[in-house]
């Protein structure tokens, strides 16, 4: 038996769900879904695969208990009842496997079309990926190479490294945190390589926000997890730029009052507002951080509405975007591949990307990192100094790897986050709406309320717990967008490497007040929404009511359920906190790891806390400030 043909009849029982006459776009065949789910199990974290092989096998063999025959042999009928089964589970591991399926089907069904159903014929299914190793060059789909537009950076990118090198200062990772600590070396006179493990794929290469997106630049294709008894899916960038290539580019400055926690609390010199002040303007100097030139998008502005006549605090966050003549509309993301990147190039610094680094050890007073290349196979690179930018998992992943435990990968946090799919009398939303940007902040920095991804694949995941009422996003999708709560809560979580295995385990705890509070915020972004003139509301959470007015609320639990919330998160910070505390703290107040010499952290995995806004202007000031103290 092979799961290839389970997968295929998950595939179909599941998109046949969403066929509807005279749409081809929502047509069979499906054996386009059944090879994107087939190339999506292949990237799951490591530890992972075997265990999803066995449950769905062990999902097929169930059909002998309740048909005589296992579910792949079975008819529509009947596959459609055992998966529905398995979904409405009380027994987690089932409910989930079923959510897994239906999830990456169902974004792949609806990747397939970008119009709406009245604005012309559907769009051709969008092209596999022939691998899912992506190349340093161009990143290939079926037939021939898409076009690049613009030129790529060359001099300096390494292709083909030697298996031994030397450098004087390795930046391993090249998200906001390495692009700016490499690029602000090598400017400074120093010999410096940034190292990657993913490809260098501009921003042009795909669309944003799309399923090729997700299979090139997101880490494991975007199926990583945080486990605990409410599971947190979270997202990380596996490319040159990191998260920077893949998020909204919303900017916030962190708060003062936490700052003031920072130094308070976690003994942190050189911290205060005045401290970071300039770090700050020169990041939105050099990004181009501003408002939108013109209007807001519907969807944004429906959100600012309902704030206001509730009389709560909103306002339009400022993003990383460069606006010109002609592009007013949209404009361009100053994201990491845009900005540092070329310019760590320009000032004679080399780039390696498809690299991971497994282990770090000190030998006769320099660094020795022990990894990989995707083509050249091991590599030895010598270093007098290191700064690990690899992420609040990545980082403490590789420093336990190595050895170096203290203070690490112990105090993990995150902002979980729960959405509803608003429906609107009038259109909201448009294939190039993009991520709004108001924020309600009446309730920060615990809750915040915002605006996503709404596209129609997003929208149809949003609609997974509302089957009866899926067919409104065939229909009228530009009517509807996805709105999220967001808490800077006090879980905790952890981050170990596993023996045997490259992907870290990543646990996290929602206590029991964060679940209050998650459902407080579920509530008061319903509240929101209704008073913006919202129709019908539907909340993640399995089961979960449809909501048509504010009589309706009552229905919404007083805690989230364990389970049958769909948490996710695109923040992660605090697993090697900063500060001058060693009982607490991974690393001094400017980076460096305790008790090591020449070697630093300088990324998200420094910020102390939940800073209860979007952490990369925090991030960016931080690594800006902490280079500059390195060069004294």
């Amino acid at each position: 038996m092979k799961t290839d043909d389970v997968v295929s009849a998950l595939a179909y029982s599941f998109a046949q769900a969403h066929a509807e006459p005279g749409r081809a776009d929502l047509q069979a065949p499906y054996n386009d879904l059944a090879r994107f789910i087939l190339c999506q199990q292949a990237k799951l974290p490591d530890y992972l695969r075997a265990p999803m092989r066995a449950a769905t096998l062990g999902f097929d063999l169930a059909g002998l208990l309740l048909t005589g025959g296992p579910f792949h042999t079975q008819p529509p009928a009947n596959r459609r009842r055992q998966a529905e089964a398995w979904k409405n589970s009380r027994l987690g591991f089932q409910r989930d496997l079923m959510r897994y399926y239906e999830s990456l089907a169902v974004l792949a069904l609806y990747s397939r079309q970008v119009q709406g159903p009245e604005s012309g014929p559907p769009a051709l299914p969008a092209p596999m990926l022939t691998e899912c190793r992506v190349s340093s060059v161009e990143c290939r789909t079926e037939g021939s190479p898409r076009a690049l537009p613009g030129p790529m950076p060359t001099e300096g990118v390494i292709s083909v490294p030697a298996r031994e090198s030397r450098c004087a200062i390795a930046v391993v990772g090249s998200g906001p945190g390495g692009a700016i600590t490499a690029c602000l070396l090598a400017e400074a006179g120093r010999d410096v390589l940034l190292i990657e493990e993913g490809p260098f794929c501009p921003l042009e290469s795909c669309p944003p926000f799309s399923k090729e997106e997700m299979l090139r630049k997101y880490r494991n294709g975007g199926q990583t997890v945080a486990m605990g008894r409410n599971k947190v899916a979270y997202v990380e960038g596996c490319c040159v730029g990191g998260g920077s290539e893949i998020n909204s580019g919303l900017y916030h400055r962190a708060p003062p009052e936490i700052l003031e926690l920072w130094r308070r609390q976690f003994k942190v010199s050189a911290l205060t507002e005045a401290d970071l002040r300039p770090h700050f303007e020169a990041c939105e100097r050099e990004l181009s951080v501003s408002l939108l030139p013109g209007a807001a998008p519907a969807a944004s502005l429906k959100l600012h509405q309902g704030a206001s006549r509730l009389g709560w605090k909103s306002l339009e966050v400022p993003r990383w975007f460069r606006y010109g003549p002609g592009n007013a509309a949209g404009g361009q993301r100053q994201s990491m591949t845009r900005t540092f990147v070329p310019r760590l190039l320009q000032a004679g610094g080399k780039l390696l990307p498809q690299t991971r680094i497994q282990r770090l050890r000190r030998q006769a007073g320099k660094w020795l990192l022990q990894g990989s290349h995707a083509s050249a196979g091991a590599l030895r690179i010598e270093a007098e100094t290191v700064f690990l930018c690899g992420g609040a998992l990545q980082t403490p992943a590789l420093l336990r790897r190595s050895g170096i435990t203290r203070n690490i990968g112990n105090a993990l946090q995150m902002h979980p986050t729960v959405k509803i799919v608003a429906r609107f009398p009038d259109p909201v939303n448009a294939a190039d709406m993009g991520v709004p940007a108001h924020q309600v902040k009446e309730f920060a920095p615990r809750l915040s309320f915002g605006c996503s991804i709404s596209s129609p694949p997003y929208l149809a995941l949003g609609m997974i717990d509302h089957p009866s009422w899926a067919s409104e996003v065939r229909h009228d999708w530009t009517c509807m967008a996805n709105y999220y709560a967001m808490l800077a809560g006090q879980g905790r979580g952890t981050v170990r490497p596993l023996p045997m295995f490259g992907d870290p385990l990543v646990r996290y705890q929602l206590g029991e007040p964060d679940r209050r509070h998650l459902a407080e915020g579920l509530g008061k972004l319903a509240e929101v929404l209704f008073a913006a003139g919202a129709l019908a509301l539907y909340p993640g959470l399995a089961g979960g009511p449809r909501l048509l007015s504010r009589d309706d609320l009552r229905q919404l639990p007083e805690m989230l359920p364990n389970g049958l919330a769909r948490l996710m998160t695109v923040h992660l910070f605090s697993s090697c906190p900063m500060g001058e505390d060693q009982h607490v703290c991974a690393t001094d107040s400017f980076g460096r790891v305790h008790g090591f010499d020449h070697l630093f952290v300088n990324d998200a995995s420094l910020l102390c806390t939940a800073p209860g806004v979007n952490p990369q202007g925090s991030i960016m000031a931080l690594a800006r400030r902490n280079v500059i103290h390195f060069l004294g």
